[in-house]
């Protein structure tokens, strides 16, 4: 069996996430630990105990769902249950998990990494009126004319049917009710701080580029998926532009997902807060093998499986 390793992004976080690996793992209360005092402010307390309105502040549920997929990552790697994880992907931020799970850089470097990533991505959210908007139901083909009509751009192409579309506040407003309008079968609005992915988020990418020319990046120990194209990543230079390139860009995560199963991977494992990318490999192909983990119940339940 060949696994793949898949670590959630921006939206997965949950109140309460953490908690009972902090209370059972002395790994997971390393990490937690080391990010509170790296930052100064206490992410477990808020991971643990909410409100949910500062967890889902972007400078806050980016670093908790690093730490939270980093740990689960960790634990099942110290009891051996890993063995055969041969590629690592992340969707959005996830992928700064994938790249530490696989060794590009430690677990406090990519602390570093996603505080800045985050606050860089805040900033842009606050200095301009973006959103964003799920659309339902249809190809890309069509999401992507329907885009360039409307001035508005995809952000995520999570699998068949399920597109993100990202632009200015207006314009996505707009485009949720010409969608609607030409009958595609479901568009909504989306709650969230601002338009990633897109344009708008330029500024952050500036930053973040400054910001990593200087850390020193490993070649994977995984094979990499990168969002941006959907295919490979090696090159440890190659690596920190995708991560760039990423801010502004589409997600592309059924790419992938459908390359990693093309290069002979016969399972996806997801690490991390619920089951949304579980259930992007269900609506992909539903022959795909994949499981979770993501609590510490989770943890016994899969060790009692392996042993």
């Amino acid at each position: 069996m060949s696994t793949a390793l898949m670590f959630s992004g921006q939206g997965a976080q949950k109140v309460g996430m953490g908690k009972d690996l902090f209370a059972n793992s002395s790994i997971a209360r390393s990490f937690f630990d080391e990010a509170d005092s790296l930052f100064g402010w206490s992410l477990s307390k808020i991971c643990f105990e909410g409100p949910e309105e500062a967890l889902t502040e972007t400078k806050v549920c980016q670093p908790a769902l690093f730490v939270h997929g980093f740990a689960i990552f960790s634990i099942l790697r110290e009891n051996g249950m890993l063995d055969d994880a041969s590629v690592a992907m992340g969707l959005s931020l996830g992928e700064v998990t994938a790249c530490a799970a696989a060794g590009v850089f430690d677990f406090k470097t990519g602390l570093e990494i996603v505080e800045k990533r985050a606050t860089l991505m805040q900033e842009a959210c606050e200095a301009s009126d973006g959103s964003m908007a799920a659309v339902i139901g249809e190809d890309r083909d069509t999401v992507a004319k329907f885009c360039e009509e409307l001035g508005v751009e995809m952000a995520n192409l999570n699998c068949p049917g399920q597109i993100v579309i990202s632009g200015e506040s207006d314009r996505i407003a707009k485009s949720v009710e010409e969608g609607k309008a030409r009958g595609f079968k479901r568009v909504m609005p989306i709650k969230v701080a601002g338009a990633y992915h897109s344009r708008l988020m330029e500024p952050a990418k500036k930053g973040f580029a400054s910001f990593l020319s200087d850390i020193d990046f490993k070649e994977p120990t995984l094979t990499l998926f990168t969002n941006t194209t959907g295919r490979t990543v090696s090159d440890p230079d190659r690596i920190r532009d995708a991560l760039v390139e990423q801010i502004v860009s589409p997600v592309l995560w059924e790419d992938c997902m459908v390359n990693a199963a093309a290069s002979g991977v016969t399972q996806f494992c997801e690490l991390g807060v619920g089951s949304v990318l579980r259930g992007h490999v269900k609506r992909t192909n539903r022959d795909w093998d994949h499981c979770g983990c993501g609590t510490w119940e989770e943890v016994q339940a899969l060790e009692a499986v392996c042993n």
